[in-house]
């Protein structure tokens, strides 16, 4: 599990994806995340500009990153 410390209130999941490696820019972000391959807390988000805060977790790839303050 990889962990991203939150700098500001909230992280948007597209900059989760890119900041830990999983995808290399902004477009391949809104691909894997439109085409539901992506899970915030256990559910599909489909919303590339979700706001993640602490605690939440993101699921790609059986890989997870946690989001601490």
């Amino acid at each position: 599990m990889q962990i991203i410390k939150l700098r500001e209130e909230y992280i948007k999941l597209g900059q989760v994806l890119k900041a830990v490696g999983f995808v290399e820019n902004g477009a391949d972000a809104k691909d894997v995340i439109k085409q539901g391959m992506v899970k915030v807390n256990g559910e599909v988000e489909t919303r590339r500009g979700k706001k993640l805060v602490d605690g939440d977790e993101v699921l790609f790839e059986g890989q997870t990153v946690r989001i601490e303050k």
